[in-house]
């Protein structure tokens, strides 16, 4: 790679706005992340993707300060979060939330504010915003996840997946540099699910978003990501991009679990050569 790039004048590869190394977490006896490593790309889409209990949300809160891990080490915008299990004191890890934005599966709006109030929040507090400016960026964002309509009503007038819609915009309305969203969709119904997810790609292009997205379903993993992560068991199985996920499973869990696969029992015989059933086949790869 670098003599590629000395050769063509091409500019180096850019650094991980996220860097994760031997991130470990247990509850109990029982081991839900255990030594997880990968990197995140600026204004990446990536999709963590696994079953029920694989660890993907454990390991989203521990990406946000919200879970103490028990060892490894998380930096995150040219931050460390975690260093060897330990995390950041309290007023630096404020500082980190300011660039890390969360969306959570529960909607967690104030419910005494407005729903234009709750997404002109964090523009106000926290980027110090003027009212008027804020109150046009949250209406833009509001209107992009189709909500702009309830902007004078409060959180309990609105249906579960309209609360999840605004969740989004105040997420959002803050411009992190990394976006975490935790199943974000789930509470909406198959055609709105499909709309948000054109709806949050265009969003995450147009501003450069980072988008860390978990997610059990594997449509969804595929149609928004740049990079899928399947995860099972606290550890990862395989990282690739979605064409290499599906066309190219690293093992029988990832065959099985993405996608539609035929798993046969057999033997490797030498490079480009099975045998199944007593029968010896050509294959595709070595």
């Amino acid at each position: 790679m670098k003599k590629d790039s000395v050769m063509t004048g091409a500019s180096p590869p850019a650094e991980p706005i996220v860097r994760i190394r031997g991130l470990r977490k247990s509850f109990g006896n029982h081991v839900v992340l255990n030594g997880i490593d990968f990197d995140v790309l600026p204004s990446q889409v990536v999709v963590v993707i696994g079953p029920s209990g694989s660890g993907k949300s454990t390991f989203l809160r521990c990406c946000n300060g919200l879970e103490q891990p028990e060892g490894g080490t998380v930096e995150i915008c040219g931050r460390t979060l975690v260093q060897d299990g330990r995390m950041l004191p309290d007023h630096d890890l404020n500082a980190l939330r300011e660039e890390v934005g969360m969306v959570f599966q529960s909607f967690n709006l104030f419910a005494n504010k407005t729903i234009l109030e709750n997404v002109t929040l964090a523009p106000i507090k926290v980027r110090h915003m003027d009212k008027k400016a804020a109150e046009d960026l949250a209406m833009d964002l509001l209107s992009r996840v189709g909500v702009a309509s309830q902007a004078s009503k409060m959180p309990s007038q609105l249906s579960g997946g309209q609360q999840q819609r605004v969740a989004i915009a105040r997420a959002l309305a803050n411009e992190p540099k990394v976006l975490l969203l935790d199943e974000p969709l789930s509470a909406l119904d198959l055609k709105l699910r499909k709309d948000m997810q054109n709806e949050l790609k265009k969003i995450q292009q147009a501003i450069g978003i980072t988008f860390i997205f978990v997610t059990h379903d594997q449509e969804e993993a595929l149609s928004m990501s740049d990079t899928v992560v399947v995860m099972d068991k606290g550890e990862i199985q395989q990282i690739g991009s979605p064409i290499d996920i599906y066309n190219e499973p690293k093992n029988a869990f990832v065959a099985d679990f993405i996608g539609e696969s035929n798993i046969l029992d057999g033997t490797m015989i030498e490079d480009y050569l099975v045998e199944v059933a007593g029968q010896r086949f050509k294959s595709l790869d070595s």
